[in-house]
């Protein structure tokens, strides 16, 4: 901010040493000659159309001015292309928004823009080119060099301009290259315009100039529509993006990212509405995602409220028009704000919202593509929901909710890999099984073993936590891997494991009384360890190993009781 200040004064110093004085100069020494005021006018106002008309091209807004610079240069001469200029370049600048401010935009542009016509200028007339003349090759030649001249400058200024800024890059850029084609397919309509206005008057203006504007605009509006057509495919490709993830998470993650680049804005937030509160899922800004939190606010509250309560897209063109809105929580600098619903089954479910610095940020067309990446991203959400219920299914017991045997076993066998390959040091598994289950299934029946099982599970998860995973390994068997743990780790918290079972109280109905009935009772378990790559480097050969400890060292030595494998 300090080096912004800096530069202002610089720039606007300069200016005010420069403008006014050289202005004054070139009215001296190149006065103009207007014999036909109403000509004048009638170039300035298409002046000022062209101005108001850019164009995408290669992704930079491009105004059309130039046809309309030469035929004024070869009418009036220097001072007037200058003034004319200086008209042009403010409104160019309001058209063409970028994040800089005005303030330092302002004054650089209007020296930029004198200098090239000042060094144009002087350059046709050093040569032996004269104002208002008639003499076709003579115009063709000499208007040539300044329109060539005119490119040049333009384009060693900015080079030099970004250099100092630290931003070099190529001279010849794809932007420079650009510029040059425009100018050879642009000069012979000057021409035309400067020499059949000088025959016929003001009436070419007319003849030129409509069929000019006209063909302006539609190629503006061809331009548009292949801007729409480069969006709509990036947003295809973001929703196959969003389609193949199947974590939640990720799914976020990727579609704020690739939605704040798709529109180029410094902000972007996913907010959830549930229980009449919205909550920021995600927060974008600055070109990284933000781990800050930020406090649920009311459904009804600022632009996402809006959203809410209408289930309609929004875009906000400056501060002015949503600042009433404002709750305090989008930075101070957002001007445009573009926001969308996002919706499942007909249902507002959460907004996305955009932000820019700039003004006029957005256009209408770019809300329907958001809407449609929004649509994207409710139906990979969803999906990514179903999915994680059918892994779920596929990884966990039916009964318990713990890990299944398949999901222990591929765990395993990662872990081992990860042992090999010198990423994990220990890994220790604990293998329990629940003494006399069968005399328990037999005595009160095989539902009040299964209500055993259940609160078994709850237990080792309670223990176990982010420890370790825990894993029904069948029946009334029961798997513990530990991840960095030694064996006699693994050994302590086993003993403390079959310490609580042994005093918890067990909550059963039996089901082989005459009357169902609440009992409690008691069981105990038998436990064996192993641990790699210690005992063992292969997976199957670990759980062989805890399983040998179990019945040897444990059951076999009188039951409840922790026994470690010993080769």
């Amino acid at each position: 901010m300090e080096g912004n200040t800096k530069r202002k004064i610089i720039l606007w110093s300069i200016w005010i040493l420069v403008i006014p004085a050289s202005l004054l100069l070139v009215y001296n020494f190149f006065p103009p000659v207007v014999n036909d005021p109403w000509n004048l006018v009638g170039y300035t106002l298409f002046f000022v159309s062209m101005s108001l008309m850019p164009m995408n091209i290669n992704g930079a807004s491009t105004f059309l001015v130039q046809w309309v610079t030469v035929a004024l240069f070869l009418k009036y001469g220097v001072f007037i292309e200058i003034v004319v200029s200086q008209l042009a370049m403010l409104i160019v600048l309001y058209r063409s928004r970028t994040q800089e401010a005005q303030s330092l935009r302002i004054p650089f542009n209007s020296l930029m823009f004198f200098g090239v016509s000042l060094i144009a200028g002087l350059t046709y007339m050093a040569i032996g080119g004269e104002i208002n003349s008639l003499n076709l090759m003579h115009v063709v030649v000499f208007g040539l060099i300044f329109q060539v001249v005119s490119v040049l400058v333009n384009q060693i200024i900015f080079y030099l301009y970004d250099s100092i800024n630290g931003n070099k890059g190529k001279f010849f850029s794809v932007d420079a290259i650009w510029d040059f084609v425009l100018m050879i397919v642009i000069f012979p309509y000057a021409i035309a315009l400067y020499m059949f206005e000088s025959y016929i008057g003001v009436v070419a203006l007319l003849l030129l100039g409509i069929p000019f504007l006209t063909m302006t605009v539609v190629m503006k509006m061809y331009n548009n529509s292949e801007q729409i057509n480069m969006d709509l495919k990036k947003a295809g490709v973001i929703g196959h993006q969003l389609a193949d993830r199947l974590e939640a998470s990720e799914i976020f993650d990727l579609f704020i990212v690739e939605v704040a680049k798709l529109f180029k804005v410094e902000y972007a937030y996913i907010i959830d509405y549930r229980d009449g509160f919205q909550q920021f899922m995600r927060i974008y800004e600055n070109g990284q995602l933000e781990s800050r939190n930020i406090p649920s606010v009311s459904y009804e509250k600022g632009t996402a409220g809006r959203v809410i309560l209408t289930g309609e897209s929004f875009i906000y063109n400056e501060k002015r028009d949503w600042e009433n809105l404002a709750t305090g929580n989008l930075p101070i600098d957002t001007e445009s704000i573009m926001a969308t619903p996002i919706a499942r089954n007909n249902k507002t479910e959460g907004v996305l919202v955009l932000a820019s610095k700039k003004k006029y940020a957005f256009a209408k067309h770019q809300l329907k593509i958001l809407d449609i990446l929004s649509t994207y991203f409710a139906v990979s959400i969803e999906k990514a929901g179903y999915m994680q219920k059918v892994i779920a299914k596929s990884e966990r017991c039916g009964l318990t909710r713990l890990y299944n045997y398949r999901y222990l076993d591929e765990s395993l066998e990662k872990h081992i890999q990860e042992i090999k390959e010198g990423k994990l040091e220990q890994l220790s598994l604990i293998m329990m099984d629940i003494d006399h289950f069968k005399s328990i299934n037999d005595q009160y029946g095989h539902q009040s073993g299964n209500d055993i099982l259940v609160q078994l599970a709850d237990i080792l998860r309670e223990e176990i936590a982010a420890e370790g995973m825990v894993a029904r390994y069948g029946g009334e068997e029961f798997v513990v891997l530990l991840r960095n743990y030694s064996k006699e780790l693994a050994m302590l918290l086993a003993e403390k494991l079959r310490k609580r079972i042994e005093t918890h109280e067990f909550l059963i109905e039996t089901d082989l009384a005459n009357e169902r009935q609440q009992q409690i009772i008691h069981i105990t378990m038998s436990i064996g360890v192993s641990s790699a790559p210690e005992d063992s480097d292969e997976g199957m050969s670990l759980i062989r190993n805890a399983d040998r400890a179990l019945y040897i060292g444990a059951k076999q030595a009188g039951r409840n009781k922790v026994a470690a494998y010993s080769k």
